[in-house]
């Protein structure tokens, strides 16, 4: 099999350590692997299959030579850095928002839309976490039904604001578990522990937050349909890993219960678990460290003659970030363009 020149830009970050743990379990081809970040993380050692590789700095020529680079060191930097890569021939997955809506970026679910890879589209647009997860279960009721509407509120674990949002968490929680004052805030405008924030990102003008508005817009662009109308509502809760959502559709044709287990049951990396009678739902306590979108509380809505609500959960750091790049390099190579 060939082996592949892989860097990790931005190896020290929370998604970083994850991007290089999904390159190793799922035994990408790695002939070697090059740590990046910035000046502060130089020299620190990381482990990729039992060796230490020492973190190097990113330059603008940090790209020569190799085969694929895995961004997740935030949109500024992606920005400056990406097109240098690209440049030298090095095919990129990033995972900020800077290339998502460029209209010569694909931005890619391989379980949607693997056809939109090419070989002369080197920067290549991971999703926003939210939108990955709730989309693997999309598709396979919009082929059936074609979906009008959907209506998502999400309930986001605090890892998808980074360390310093884990550190709020944690620390909070300790605080208050002594008795003792809440600590300064690292991340959030507001206490997380005990507490929910409907309050991702910035707002815009219309009211909704830019994390919001990528759920609407990254939707319409992955599903290759912009007829798609999505509203949400995302929310910040006390949970430190995996995203729930909840997903209201209206659908064109007329989709039952148990025609969506079955559509979804049959959905490559999508798990169903719906058994209310014996209280067997999705949950993020459960969907922590798993590599599948699970799926469950699946029925009719009572307020609309086709309408459907489910309820989503997927780890946030795993398919909703790093190991979505992973398995967009694992397309590249699978369709012959890497």
């Amino acid at each position: 099999m060939k082996k592949y020149k892989v860097a990790v830009v931005g190896a020290t970050g929370v998604v970083g350590n994850e991007m290089i743990k999904m390159l190793e379990n799922r035994n990408f081809p790695v002939e070697s692997i090059k740590l990046l970040a910035s000046q502060r993380s130089v020299g620190k050692k990381l482990k990729f299959k039992g060796q230490d590789i020492p973190v190097e700095l990113l330059t603008h020529d940090s790209g020569k030579g190799m085969d694929l680079a895995l961004f997740s060191a935030g949109g500024g930097t992606s920005k400056e850095f990406a097109p240098s890569f690209a440049k030298d021939g090095c095919f990129v997955v990033d995972n900020s928002s800077a290339w998502r809506m460029d209209d010569n970026c694909p931005l890619v679910v391989p379980e949607v839309n693997p056809n939109d890879l090419s070989k002369d589209k080197k920067i290549i647009a991971n999703p926003n976490c939210s939108t990955i997860q709730m989309v693997v279960a999309l598709k396979p009721l919009h082929d059936y039904a074609k979906i009008k509407r959907v209506i998502v509120s999400t309930y986001q674990a605090v890892s998808g604001a980074g360390s310093k949002g884990i550190h709020d968490l944690e620390n909070q929680t300790k605080a208050l578990g002594k008795g003792e004052p809440i600590p300064p805030l690292e991340k959030f405008p507001y206490q997380i522990a005990f507490n929910l924030l409907p309050h991702i990102d910035v707002f815009e003008e219309n009211g909704y937050t830019k994390e919001e508005m990528k759920m609407t817009n990254e939707t319409m662009k992955i599903m290759g349909d912009k007829s798609i109308k999505v509203s949400a509502t995302c929310v910040r809760v006390p949970v430190l890993r995996a995203h729930s959502e909840s997903v209201w559709i209206e659908t064109e044709k007329e989709l039952t219960p148990e025609k969506a287990r079955e559509l979804l049951s049959a959905a490559k990396g999508v798990e169903v678990i719906d058994n209310p009678a014996e209280n067997k739902y999705p949950m993020p306590l459960f969907a922590q460290n798993q590599q599948k979108t699970f799926v469950g509380r699946i029925r009719k809505d009572i307020s609309c003659d086709k309408g459907l609500t489910f309820w989503v959960v997927s780890d946030n750091l795993l398919k909703g970030a790093a190991l979505n790049a992973v398995e967009i390099a694992e397309m590249l190579v699978s369709k012959g363009i890497l």
